[in-house]
């Protein structure tokens, strides 16, 4: 493992060794606080991030190494024209990884084709998030013991969600999968995902528009914001938006260890007053993304 820039990428038996490591960090920190001392992470953020960019430094640090970087474009030499290209070149000398977001799907890809370090993309316009489908598959995991045998709701924008596609592909290489695509019509699974899908002897899927009519067969529960700008008019989004926020009466109807993910920030299409529900796991979801994170520095460094 040289760089990961998708999540398929990875096989199934690698992504479930980063998973056991994400855990045995879980379980005994102390005996990972000082793996990467002496080694730097720099943090190339070409456009804004919260959560994936302060946990890949917080990974780093409770690792014992040290960070570095930008966290907007307009802060680095992109603002004068600088190429990825040659800002990677110029990095690869200053640390020993990258963690890489960039608007333009591909940035990344073209990074670790010139840097001399490991590459991790951290997300790429609508393109790919594989540190972010890593860190619902460790949460899945722990949470139902298995990435087999599951049955997996999406519920919101499936058209352009990347989170939703990458998981969907990380999901359909374990075996008796079925995936409950939840979605107005305007923002279905796009074709290519459809197709690939329809393919593969490990999964089964449906489509539908009613959440409430599949709750009670959920296992995970997906949630993604339906966007207002993803439609054509304003009365097909008041008819349906409220279709898709999840709340306390929603959940009433669904199984007592089913577990709730959003890959946040999450505006409103969940309820404040879901969080206390201990099916809401989406909070532990963002949490397990440094654990998960900690174990791919490590596994790219060569240091586990």
């Amino acid at each position: 493992m040289k760089h990961l820039i998708d999540i398929l990428d990875l096989t199934p038996a690698e992504i479930d060794e980063l998973i056991d490591l994400g855990e045995d960090i879980i379980e005994h920190p102390a005996k990972y606080a000082d793996k990467c001392r002496g080694k730097k992470l720099a943090t190339l953020f070409f456009e804004p991030s919260t959560r994936t960019r302060l946990s890949f430094e917080a990974a780093m640090m409770e690792l014992g190494g040290n960070v570095l970087g930008f966290s907007e474009a307009s802060s680095s030499s992109a603002s004068k024209g600088e190429s990825v290209s040659d800002t990677v070149r110029v990095v690869s000398g200053y640390a020993d990884i990258i963690a890489m977001r960039h608007p333009k799907e591909g940035a990344p890809l073209v990074a670790s084709m010139k840097s001399g370090v490991p590459i991790i993309n951290a997300g790429d316009g609508g393109h790919n998030h594989p540190t972010q489908t890593l860190t619902d598959l460790i949460t899945i995991r722990r949470k139902k013991n298995t990435l087999s045998g599951l049955t997996v709701g999406f519920c919101g924008d499936l058209k352009f969600g990347r989170t939703v596609h990458s998981l969907a592909n990380a999901l359909a290489r374990y075996e008796n999968t079925k995936f409950i695509f939840i979605s107005p019509e305007e923002l279905k699974i796009p074709s290519y995902l459809r197709s690939e899908l329809e393919g593969n002897p490990n999964v089964t899927f449906i489509e539908t528009e009613s959440l409430m009519d599949v709750m009670p067969e959920l296992d995970i529960l997906y949630m993604t914001r339906v966007q207002r700008e993803r439609f054509f008019n304003e009365a097909d989004y008041i008819r349906l938006k409220d279709s898709y926020i999840l709340t306390p009466e929603k959940m009433t109807s669904a199984k007592d260890d089913m577990c709730v993910l959003h890959p946040l920030p999450r505006v409103n299409e969940i309820a404040a007053s879901v969080d206390d529900d201990p099916r809401a796991c989406y909070f532990t979801q963002a949490l397990n993304g440094k654990y998960i994170r900690m174990a791919l520095i490590l596994k790219l460094l060569e240091l586990a």
